[in-house]
């Protein structure tokens, strides 16, 4: 089983009303050739996964050349970018010093209690609310009081910071 092949190999004779217009050479050429369809589709085969990997080769070759021109992209502009040699502990502390006061100033800004007036709206708000639990849409007057008293203090604000 299986050592023998399927079919019976016999000569294929050509019956015909002419005779073919092949050589006798390349019919017994093609007679005698040890290749089957099997070998003919795996040797396709090898064929395309041979194309492939070298395609495949190809592009990793290409995106490697992409990367390292990139990288290298990255590191002259890092290199432009990067302060000079000449920069001396005593101008980074400095400028520490300046960042960490301009930083309790914002913290200083974000801790000031609220105006009375936007205090106030807000404390409606969360009233109503409490009161109006089921229905929350009852209290759309105290809701737009108090986005007007936070527009109000957002201006002023903005005001103070721009000038």
């Amino acid at each position: 089983m299986g050592s023998g092949a399927s079919k019976p190999t016999t000569p294929h004779v050509w019956k015909g009303s002419s005779p073919p217009a092949f050589s006798q050479d390349m019919v017994d050429q093609l007679q005698s050739s040890p290749e089957t369809d099997i070998t003919r589709a795996q040797t396709v085969e090898l064929h395309v996964q041979a194309r492939v990997a070298e395609e495949l080769r190809r592009l990793q070759a290409e995106k490697f050349a992409q990367l390292k021109g990139l990288e290298q992209a990255i590191d002259d502009e890092t290199k432009a970018t990067a302060p000079d040699s000449t920069t001396t502990t005593a101008s980074v502390s400095k400028e520490i010093a300046g960042l960490r006061t301009r930083l309790e100033e914002r913290q200083r800004e974000v801790s000031k209690p609220l105006p009375e007036a936007v205090e106030t709206a807000r404390s409606a708000v969360v009233r109503c609310l409490r009161e109006n639990d089921r229905r929350p849409l009852d209290c759309y007057r105290e809701v737009a009081a108090f986005k007007e008293e936070v527009r109000k203090l957002e201006a002023t604000w903005v005001e103070r910071v721009v000038s």
